[in-house]
């Protein structure tokens, strides 16, 4: 707490970070392996004692008779951003205390009639330990500032791979599409196709989808980039001699804009229209419903033919229109050396592949964090599976965040 010479209380920011953006190559030089780890280190401790100090410091400024009706607010709004770190703060202690004590029972079970009871504090303790991490993640989530768009709705684009595979990276491409389908139904989502371009052999080119409900995008924000297959064909020369092929799709994840962020003039739109092609049902070839938007002055292309009615596609086309739009606004607003698709997309090639799928080891991996999963299918199916990986990501991303954070910080009151 800072106080001005008049005596007023001047706020310290909770994770003030202009701009943070997660770097997963970065986290190969952390010790930290989970919330729990990362909680016991000294900085953390002592910056979250500050808070702490800092939050009783403040509800006792506010029981002052002597402060105006602006000093009063400004301390109410920091005692409501400090009250729940600080009660996070306290249950984690009051756990961890609970957990010494155990601790120091069950080195004094030695004996082969307290052999029972040993187990039965083991067991206690491994609860216990599960409860710290559910906290120690509670608490990081409130620290790390929550992202603009982590709310949205999202239009999510896949596209085969161009350069290696063929026929499997389109059968990979379509069972990616339905993995995120599936999740969607499995988080209770909105999934709504937007485009759909299968390939002749039953595989898929490219395909979108508009996808709402809550925090979408702060859940599948990570799921944009190169993904990498690698599975024996079920068909044709190389099935029967058992080679393995590999090949990749590309997943972008576009955070969609409400109606007034983005304002598109008609006058530059080109609007074409034509039929329908693959799976849709009887009006597929017969009538020009499928609709193709082009914003000219930035090229930028989009198309919509999953609805019989051609007024609804070039609805659902400027939707789309918009969230790409909107995606170049926010590019602008990074302060990154690459833009924000870009680091999703790359150029497609295995080198710069974010997850492996291989078929033949029944194994994904995700190369940001070192995590390796077994059983490709349940996590194809886009359910639990997928979620707890997708978690998996997001606790990372709070750890790498809260440590870039106080090490930004050490480095400040360090002078450097």
């Amino acid at each position: 707490v800072r106080l001005h010479n008049h005596g007023f209380w001047r706020p310290k920011p909770v994770l003030d970070t202009a701009r943070f953006t997660l770097s997963f190559n970065s986290w190969h030089r952390k010790n930290h392996k989970d919330s729990q780890a990362l909680w016991k280190h000294e900085a953390v401790q002592k910056y979250l004692e500050t808070l702490s100090k800092e939050y009783q410091q403040v509800s006792h400024l506010l029981s002052a008779d002597s402060l105006n009706d602006f000093e009063q607010r400004t301390l109410r709004r920091r005692c409501a951003d400090l009250s729940p770190i600080a009660a996070a703060f306290q249950e984690i202690k009051e756990a961890e205390r609970e957990v010494q004590e155990l601790e120091a029972m069950c080195t004094e079970l030695d004996s082969r009639d307290e052999k029972q009871l040993l187990e039965l504090a083991l067991e206690e303790k491994e609860g216990l330990d599960e409860k710290m991490n559910m906290l120690c993640r509670k608490l990081f989530q409130l620290l790390v500032p929550k992202e603009k768009y982590d709310r949205s709705p999202v239009i999510l684009e896949v596209t085969a791979g161009r350069t290696t595979g063929g026929d499997i990276c389109q059968q990979f491409t379509k069972e990616m599409f339905e993995m995120y389908q599936n999740y969607a139904n499995y988080k209770r989502w909105t999934f709504d196709i937007v485009n759909y371009s299968p390939a002749e052999i039953g595989g898929l080119h490219h395909a979108a989808a508009h996808i709402s409900g809550e925090n979408v995008y702060r859940h599948l924000k990570y799921e944009g980039g190169t993904h990498r297959v690698q599975r024996i064909p079920e068909t044709g020369m190389s099935s029967r001699m058992q080679r393995i092929h590999t090949g990749t799709m590309s997943v972008i994840v576009l955070p969609q804009p409400e109606e007034v962020d983005v304002k598109v003039d008609p006058k530059d739109l080109r609007i074409d229209t034509f039929r329908a092609r693959g799976a849709g049902g009887q009006h597929v070839n017969k009538t020009d419903s499928a609709v193709r938007i082009v914003h000219l002055p930035t090229g930028l292309a989009v198309e919509c033919q999953q609805e019989r009615s051609q007024q609804v596609n070039k609805e659902v086309a400027l939707r789309t229109l918009r969230a790409k739009l909107y995606q170049q606004v926010i590019e602008k607003q990074l302060s990154q050396e690459q833009s924000a698709r870009k680091l999703q997309l790359g150029t497609r090639a295995q080198s710069e592949r974010i997850r492996t799928y291989n078929f033949t080891q029944d194994r994904v991996t995700d190369h940001r964090i070192s995590y390796d999963a077994r059983n490709i299918k349940e996590i194809l199916s886009g359910k639990e599976a997928l979620d707890k990986l997708i978690n998996r990501l997001l606790e990372f991303a709070e750890i790498e965040a809260v440590t870039q954070y106080l090490e930004n910080l050490q480095a400040l009151e360090g002078g450097g």
